[in-house]
């Protein structure tokens, strides 16, 4: 066989096993219908845990829970699932970005290292932003 035969054959396979993946829903994004279905999902990663508030960002990708005790939940989505998380003031560094319904957010988890989250509505983002850096003070003060 020829080495140009080859070489399109070879490319010929790669571009049908990317269309298949794509056609068969593998490139698409999740998204939370509503505060329900972020209760749910996360309910299935932590069955004990029971969150106050819930806050959903503008493109529904990422919902914030607010579970007492010093503790954030998040469900986010990645591809076509969702990666949760429980996060204390020591896990995250939060601070606002230059419009009023953003928050840029920072993790130390190395397996996700936060983002730019957008609100529809500024008070939601003002709101956790607030709850996230009292709880940073908190945290700091307990430490010195």
């Amino acid at each position: 066989m020829s080495l140009p035969l080859l070489v399109a054959i070879v490319a010929l396979g790669i571009v049908l096993s990317v269309a298949a993946v794509h056609f068969t829903g593998g490139s698409k994004t999740a998204t939370l219908a509503d505060r329900d279905q972020a209760l749910s999902r996360f309910a299935e990663d932590y069955p004990d845990e029971t969150a106050a508030t819930v806050r959903l960002t503008a493109d529904a990708r990422t919902a914030f829970l607010d579970l007492g005790r010093g503790r954030i939940g998040i469900v986010h989505s990645i591809g076509d699932c969702f990666l949760t998380r429980v996060v204390t003031a020591a896990d995250v560094s939060v601070s606002s970005s230059d419009e009023t319904n953003i928050i840029l957010m920072r993790l130390t988890d190395f397996t996700w290292k936060g983002g730019r989250f957008r609100f529809a509505n500024a008070g939601d983002a003002q709101a956790l932003l607030q709850v996230l850096e009292a709880r940073h003070s908190d945290a700091a003060r307990e430490a010195a």
